[in-house]
């Protein structure tokens, strides 16, 4: 049995709206909720995604901030997950996000590997996200730029995580406010 059998990839990913959802300005996006999730639930490496009463995750609430929409949802790999990310309805609501989101420059996205059969709850993943923010890239909680292969060790506190052609190293905390001996 290989890794990738054993595990799955959840992703959270969090926007801040620029105007209520059913204004005008959203509209376009709206109108593209429905055909972009059909499109995710039929796409290779698709295993699952959170739905609220509507069929998205608009009405679930995610920081207790009512500006805040959730998306979350769980692949068989990185390869599948940028694949649909990149292509076709999906890409072209991506393409567009700066219209309905504000810009922020805090971490909004994240992922982490799950046993697979396992569905990450919201409070689980504000808390991968939170740990993202924190901490950076680390195979508690990364990112598809620096990502981790599954069942990576977790990190020792102080631990800087290996890299391909760096091995893991040890950091030392230093305390400039005690004087030294």
């Amino acid at each position: 049995m290989t890794e990738t059998t054993v595990h799955e990839l959840a992703q959270v990913n969090i926007a801040r709206l620029k105007a209520p959802l059913d204004s005008p300005p959203l509209k376009d996006f709206v109108d593209g909720l429905d055909p972009v999730n059909a499109d995710a639930d039929t796409a290779d490496g698709f295993v699952w995604r959170l739905q609220g009463e509507e069929g998205d995750a608009t009405d679930i609430a995610v920081f207790g901030d009512s500006w805040l929409i959730i998306n979350m949802s769980v692949w068989r790999d990185t390869d599948a997950l940028t694949a649909f990310m990149y292509q076709g309805r999906h890409r072209e609501l991506l393409a567009r996000r700066r219209e309905w989101f504000e810009r922020v420059e805090e971490a909004m996205t994240t992922l982490w590997w799950i046993p697979k059969g396992h569905r990450p709850t919201v409070a689980e993943a504000e808390s991968r996200l939170l740990h993202l923010r924190t901490h950076g890239p680390t195979p508690h909680a990364f990112t598809l730029r620096t990502s981790f292969p599954p069942g990576s060790p977790a990190l020792v506190p102080g631990e800087v995580p290996e890299r391909p052609g760096r091995p893991a190293q040890r950091t030392a905390v230093v305390d400039k406010s005690r004087p030294r001996d």
